[in-house]
């Protein structure tokens, strides 16, 4: 039974409800009844609980995998400067001038080699994690 109810739109949500009808060839009751059946249904309130907790989760594990790439770029990084710095002898001046000029050519073969790797998708972190045997997907 089919009982006729008074409610009030706002005119933006009149047009939406209009243009949602003519393009799906559908009442505007019929839109409206649906929508009303699907909010007080208690499974609506359950449904996106659960797509919230799902959609938590997934970025809960998004986290996980960042803070354990950050810690390997910082223990990288950091075993690095160290071992540098323990092998790196003092140079004398006229030695930095030259040290200098071929560190600025080994940097941009670096920056190269850099850009070239992330384009092609491969990513020292992946390397690392396969050599130690972890799935770093």
């Amino acid at each position: 039974m089919k009982i006729p109810t008074k409610v009030f739109l706002t005119s933006d949500t009149i047009r939406v409800l209009d243009e949602r009808a003519r393009r799906t060839r559908r009442q505007k009751s019929e839109i409206v009844r649906a929508a009303v059946e699907a909010y007080l249904s208690p499974d609506s309130a359950e449904a996106g609980e659960a797509a919230l907790s799902r959609r938590l989760d997934r970025m809960s594990r998004q986290l996980d995998r960042l803070e354990r790439d950050v810690t390997i770029s910082n223990e990288a990084i950091g075993l690095f400067v160290k071992t540098w710095l323990k092998v790196t002898p003092a140079m004398s001046a006229v030695e930095d001038r030259a040290a200098s000029a071929k560190g600025q050519e080994r940097y941009a073969a670096f920056v190269d080699l850099l850009a070239r790797r992330i384009s092609e998708g491969r990513l020292l972190r992946g390397e690392v994690l396969a050599d130690i045997g972890i799935d770093h997907t």
